[in-house]
């Protein structure tokens, strides 16, 4: 095995510019395959991370009336806190309509304690504030609606009766985030207040859980535990590396077909020499895998030269993350303006595993010609 080790080498290197074709192009594959993996599983702990900071909590606990995807159970999915309720934040929902400069905006205004520490929403903001109604919105909100702090905007709303009701809102604080399904739309105020201008007096829409919340069966209430909410961004991620990976497929066919080819070439051009092999007394077993073994070290030559390109990128990468534009972060997924990619040693392994082992494959298939090819129609440099 040694032997057919050196061989292999001294045969790679004296090919000279068509073995560094291949390598370079089998290396591009491999850098490819990284650091599209990379940037998914960045984006997916990222998401993961900001979603449950700031929306998800430890899970939610909906009303039965509730249906978070259907406005119009907003106005009979509410009722009175239940007594057992400890480890959950309530949330009163209502819609809503603000009109700034001249223009109406439908929203949902939010009513969620003021002293919570369950999410990041900046909610002391609403204490700290002077204003009679002070509230705190998004970035997103703010860019949409033309606001910013200190701002007074005109809010209609109904209470429990139905009966339309208007006052002047004060924007407290505008805060920062990735999320942008607590942001677009949403007009968050204190919930105190909230059950004053309603008169929806201790009623919640749903609850947040903390992680001290131990789930208990609740009569008029469903809960959804993290791993629930958080499924749908892990079906987004799944579809995006999907999608991602029929196009390192592409790079890795195009850089293994040409692994093949020159196998092909190889053994046409190489009759004498493999003749001479069988001649010396190497059995056709022997020749066939010094032939596969020439055909795999080009993947281990390809992730070195990667790793002298691939490295010093994936770091920088790591480091300063990839900028997402702002288009992207509109679509209510919940993404960051730079992703940093997430390298995994089971990520960079299992790429290992993958090229060497699908070179070795390719490299195999045109050897298998060697074990019926005759000793002496090789010397000659004929092939039967």
């Amino acid at each position: 095995m040694k032997l057919a080790f050196q061989l292999a080498y001294k045969n790679l290197v004296g090919a000279g510019l068509r073995t560094w074709l291949n390598v370079i192009v089998l290396s591009f594959s491999f850098v490819m395959i990284i650091f599209f993996n990379g940037m998914m599983d960045g984006w997916n702990q990222q998401a993961k991370k900001d979603t449950v900071a700031w929306e998800y909590g430890n899970g939610h606990l909906l009303h039965e009336k509730y249906d978070p995807f259907d406005p119009f159970s907003l106005q009979d999915g509410h009722s009175e806190i239940p007594p057992n309720s400890e480890g959950l934040t309530p949330i009163l929902i209502r819609q809503a309509s603000i009109y700034p400069s001249g223009r109406m905006l439908g929203i949902s205004l939010k009513g969620i304690d003021s002293k919570q520490t369950t999410l990041e929403l900046p909610t002391k903001s609403l204490e700290k504030s002077n204003a009679t109604i002070p509230v705190i919105i998004g970035k997103r909100m703010a860019e949409t609606a033309k606001l910013k702090k200190g701002d007074e905007v005109l809010l209609r709303w109904r209470d429990k009766n139905g009966t339309f009701d208007a006052a002047k809102i004060t924007i407290a604080d505008i805060f920062d985030n990735n999320v942008a399904t607590v942001d677009n739309g949403q007009v968050w105020m204190s919930i105190d207040k909230l059950w004053e201008m309603t008169g929806l007096d201790k009623h919640a829409t749903m609850f947040i859980a903390n992680e001290n919340y131990e789930h208990k069966a609740i009569q008029g209430w469903k809960f959804k535990s993290q791993k629930e909410l958080l499924s749908s961004i892990e079906e987004i991620i799944a579809t995006k590396k999907i999608s991602t990976a029929i196009f390192y497929i592409l790079l890795l066919a195009i850089a293994l077909l040409a692994i093949f080819d020159t196998q092909v070439l190889s053994i046409f051009r190489r009759q004498k020499e493999i003749g001479t092999y069988i001649a010396l007394g190497m059995t056709r077993s022997q020749v066939v895998g010094l032939f596969t073994v020439e055909g795999s070290m080009y993947s281990f030559f390809a992730m070195i030269f990667g790793c002298i390109y691939g490295i010093p990128l994936f770091v920088y990468m790591a480091k300063n993350g990839i900028a997402i534009p702002q288009a992207s972060q509109e679509m209510g997924v919940s993404i960051a303006e730079r992703i940093f990619p997430v390298y995994g040693i089971q990520l960079i392994i299992g790429t290992i595993l993958l090229v060497v082992i699908a070179a070795t494959i390719v490299s195999f298939m045109p050897t298998r010609k060697i074990s019926k090819m005759d000793p002496v129609a090789a010397l000659k440099g004929k092939l039967q």
